[in-house]
């Protein structure tokens, strides 16, 4: 085997070791990407229990109750539809009713959404831009002075 053909062959050889590890990652990140939901894309959607996902809409009025210690349920809303939530741990500063909220976890058995993370809007006038949009495009209407359904404003 000549100079040349040695090179081409390690070439050829780190090619493929390096495609079949792009591959290898591509497969492992698919399992592990979060998807973000609203709760009319839950019901929608029938999402297996124990698939982890992002559920993100407004905190529904009147539907925050604390339980013992840090234990939290709420209810999250896109104005169609609701999914409970239930959280353990520290709320964020900005998490309120009527304020747009992103949950991180898995949909329980029950339909109940088991969150681990939970992320507030960040000031008066921001919401997340996926939350927004989805929002939006259920036809609520958002910004100073909008009214939803069941009394919700923004």
């Amino acid at each position: 085997m000549t100079r040349k053909q040695r090179r081409g062959l390690l070439i050829g050889l780190g090619v493929g070791v390096l495609s079949v590890v792009a591959i290898l990652m591509m497969f492992a990140f698919r399992q592990s990407i979060v998807f973000f939901q609203t709760p009319s894309d839950v019901v929608a959607h029938q999402i297996a229990d124990g698939v982890r996902f992002r559920l993100g809409g407004l905190v529904e009025r009147g539907s925050v109750k604390r339980g013992d210690g840090t234990k939290i349920t709420f209810t999250v809303t896109d104005t169609l539809q609701t999914v409970p939530v239930t959280y353990e741990g520290i709320l964020p500063d900005l998490f309120r009713e009527g304020q747009g909220v992103v949950a991180e976890g898995v949909l329980g058995s029950d339909g109940n959404f088991v969150a681990d993370t939970v992320l507030a809007k960040h000031d008066e006038t921001y919401m997340p831009p996926e939350v927004a949009k989805a929002l939006q495009e259920k036809g609520v209407k958002l910004g100073e002075g909008a009214t939803h359904p069941e009394g919700m404003t923004q």
